[in-house]
């Protein structure tokens, strides 16, 4: 959902006008309160893009930015900032500042569900670029396998190529997409909020998605996982109906349909941070009232075959999160508590 600045402006008065602080905690879909992930970045970015660092000592430096990113928000500079986890408590989320694009962070294990707000300094020491991304978004730039053994799951193809796993979606989304039969066949972009009118059934994607089967695409290489489901993940955006392709690395992947798209070459598949069957809570406004839940997300899983330099999608599972492990099977991983040091991608602040 994009928000005008007349939005943003409305979101710093409330938060002045209830006289809350950073540390009064807000449930992540409060629609007068909550700053979701845009506007959360938005703001910090006219607030503190300009910010000079150079030449402050350590806790001063350190004083002066926090004090920033209070009054960006519209919130009040308490007179001291207590040392707790995450940073910003009431909006969930840290704060990172540097030059390079080696992300440490100590002593703590990522946490999916939280927010990081990641600051650049240009050489003059003065802040540049701003990002804010998830935990489990973050998660997903390690390569080296230090910052958790995640969440993996496997499956029995059998002999049917697509299952509908979950004949209905969860009581939470059948209450949004009541009976509605009269289904688009066009959308916005994909990357926006859901809303009633705009989200499909689960039997209507499925319907659309089966005729991916058996499709083929170029194979970008072994070494290119990433690429190989961006293709994939186009495919699916244009076969739900949607006249462009894009893909903001959040968390899922098509958020305006909910729906996780994973392209399986294996039959481990990798699960992240969270459980599909998580009952926390999306970072996603209430739709008519209703707080959607990690669980209610659609997962689409495709399994493919390689045939030289060609990808064929051979099979597909179609599952709420709620149901996932009624097919799959899960493993679980420990989470590490060290130092983490995440490479960031040379592209991460465009």
């Amino acid at each position: 959902m994009q928000y005008s600045q007349q939005d943003e402006n409305s979101f710093i008065r409330k938060i002045a006008d209830r006289n809350i602080t950073i540390y009064d905690h807000i449930e992540n879909n409060d629609p007068d309160l909550w700053l979701s992930n845009d506007v959360l970045e938005s703001l910090l970015r006219k607030g503190l893009v300009g910010l000079s660092l150079k030449g402050l000592p350590l806790k001063t430096r350190s004083k002066v930015f926090k004090q920033a990113v209070c009054t960006a928000l519209g919130y009040p500079i308490p007179q001291s900032f207590r040392k707790t986890k995450p940073q910003f408590i009431g909006q969930s989320f840290d704060t990172y500042v540097q030059k390079s694009n080696n992300l440490q962070i100590w002593n703590e294990a990522i946490f999916p569900t939280r927010r990081y707000a990641i600051f650049h300094l240009n050489r003059e020491d003065i802040i540049d670029k701003v990002k804010v991304i998830t935990g489990q978004s973050l998660a997903s730039f390690d390569r080296t396998g230090t910052l958790t053994q995640k969440y993996q799951a496997r499956v029995n193809l059998g002999d049917k190529q697509y299952e509908l796993v979950s004949n209905f979606d969860t009581d939470n989304l059948q209450k949004l997409i009541g009976n509605n039969t009269n289904f688009p066949f066009s959308f916005p972009k994909p990357t926006e909020t859901p809303t009633a009118e705009s989200l499909l059934p689960i039997s209507e994607l499925f319907q659309r998605l089966t005729k991916l089967i058996g499709k083929e695409f170029l194979d970008a290489g072994r070494d290119q996982e990433k690429n190989r489901g961006g293709i994939l993940h186009q495919l699916v955006c244009s076969t739900l109906g949607y006249s462009e392709y894009h893909d903001n690395g959040q968390f899922p992947d098509i958020t305006n349909q909910l729906v996780e798209v994973k392209l399986q070459m294996s039959p481990t598949i990798d699960l992240g941070l969270v459980l599909p069957s998580s009952v926390e809570s999306l970072d996603i406004p209430r739709i008519n009232g209703i707080t959607l839940r990690h669980c209610d997300v659609r997962y689409a899983v495709f399994f493919a075959s390689l045939n030289g330099s060609k990808i064929t999608l051979t099979h597909l599972f179609l599952t709420t999160g709620i149901d996932f492990f009624k097919r799959f099977i899960q493993f679980a991983g420990k989470v590490k508590n060290t130092k983490l040091q995440i490479p960031l991608p040379k592209n991460f602040f465009d």
